[in-house]
């Protein structure tokens, strides 16, 4: 499968602001983006409408690790179901790779998706190797035996402060399990700042 091999930390100086891609390194002095800031821009003059559409769309794209025909693909599955500026982002967070991050098992979504990748999730005592796969309330999802002795895995359970999760996550750090109690909302995603009607334009033109 076609995946994005930037360097993550070239993304985050091409957008102008620290997206959290490498895990812990992004809140220590080496993250690049602290010693050399954002990219310098080599346009001059304001940006234009759609360059900032565009930009907020690379941008989505580039925190989730989605490629283009994913992306449009989440934006019609979101405008079938209703606003898209609503639906869109929780949508997607509803990613088994995302759900994995969430719950702080993968320090980050490309840590996560590699969980997934390598056979260690299970979706309702089902092995599920997909990234892409949608959770839904009431799945059950557990973890490799492997990856409970993991020891960045173990550690990160054993410092988990559950009242800092999202509300439609449950998790059983004594057991290595994650319940979704509910479908994701907009107002859920806290973190995330992004404007989705420029995105929802620019697909709609």
């Amino acid at each position: 499968m076609a995946r994005d091999l930037r360097p993550e930390c070239k993304r985050c100086r091409r957008e102008g602001e620290k997206l959290f891609l490498k895990g812990e390194k992004c809140y220590t002095e080496k993250c690049p983006f602290e010693r050399r800031g954002p990219a310098t821009q080599r346009r001059r003059g304001r940006i234009s409408t759609y360059g900032i559409q565009l930009r907020t769309k690379q941008k989505l794209k580039t925190i989730y690790g989605l490629l283009e025909h994913q992306l449009k693909k989440y934006f019609l599955e979101a405008q079938r179901k209703g606003d898209p500026t609503e639906r869109l982002i929780p949508l997607i967070e509803r990613r088994l790779d995302n759900v994995i991050y969430r719950a702080e098992i993968g320090v980050s979504r490309q840590q996560a998706r590699q969980f997934v990748r390598h056979g260690h999730v299970y979706v309702n005592g089902r092995k599920v190797d997909i990234p892409s796969f949608l959770v839904s309330p009431g799945d059950e999802i557990t973890i490799s035996e492997k990856l409970k002795n993991l020891e960045s895995v173990k550690s990160n359970f054993s410092a988990l402060d559950t009242s800092t999760l999202p509300s439609w996550l449950s998790v059983d750090v004594n057991n290595f399990t994650i319940k979704i109690l509910r479908l994701p909302e907009s107002e859920d995603i806290k973190d995330i700042d992004i404007k989705t009607h420029y995105i929802v334009e620019l697909y709609s033109k």
